[in-house]
């Protein structure tokens, strides 16, 4: 936790600086991402794939905000226990809906104009829903353990193939992903 907050004060800090130093910096906001990609989760020691859509919007100088919506499900099978012994079948479907905030160090780094690079962490509730088969009569609270909470560290970049459009690549702590980036 003591991580997260010196990268809030970090960010908060170098957003401030760059505040002073370019008042005509460029602006990130209105920008519609789609990506899709793999996560680990290490609750169900897997690696699975993900869709993700967020929509970015300016905050302050190179800083924007980003609610998002993911999705990923996936399908288990367990065979034989004393509540079922001829096995039984789950499917879990989540969906982690919060905000990322993208930080953006194009001026610190000089970057070409078509060519966009960011730190970001993302802050959201994961939304779980697991249906079970008829063959299953055990428990069905598999996850009392994990965290309805979901934090990331990303990092990223975005190349612009035109003024509207660009693809990025983002690789974080939990949740990778590339995609379509478009201005609106």
């Amino acid at each position: 936790m003591k991580q997260i907050y010196t990268m809030i004060v970090l960010i908060l800090g170098s957003i401030m600086v760059q505040a002073k130093h370019n008042s005509n910096s460029e602006h990130y906001g209105n920008t519609l991402n789609i990506g899709l990609g793999i996560g680990y989760y290490s609750y169900i020691h897997n690696v699975l794939p993900i869709a993700i859509i967020n929509y970015e919007f300016d905050v302050a100088p190179s800083f924007t905000l980003a609610p998002f919506v993911g999705f990923y499900s996936y399908r288990n099978n367990k065979f034989g226990n004393n509540n079922s012994p001829n096995g039984y079948t789950y499917r879990e479907t989540v969906a982690p809906i919060g905000v990322k905030g993208f930080y953006y160090f194009d001026n610190l780094l000089h970057a070409n104009p078509n060519w966009d690079f960011y730190a970001a962490g993302s802050l959201a509730f994961i939304v779980r829903r697991v249906t079970w088969d008829a063959n299953y009569y055990g428990t069905h609270n598999v996850y009392r353990n994990v965290s309805p909470i979901y934090l990331d560290l990303h990092v990223g970049a975005e190349y612009h193939f035109t003024n509207r459009a660009g693809l990025f690549l983002d690789i974080s702590t939990g949740v990778s992903t590339i995609g379509l980036a478009l201005k609106l």
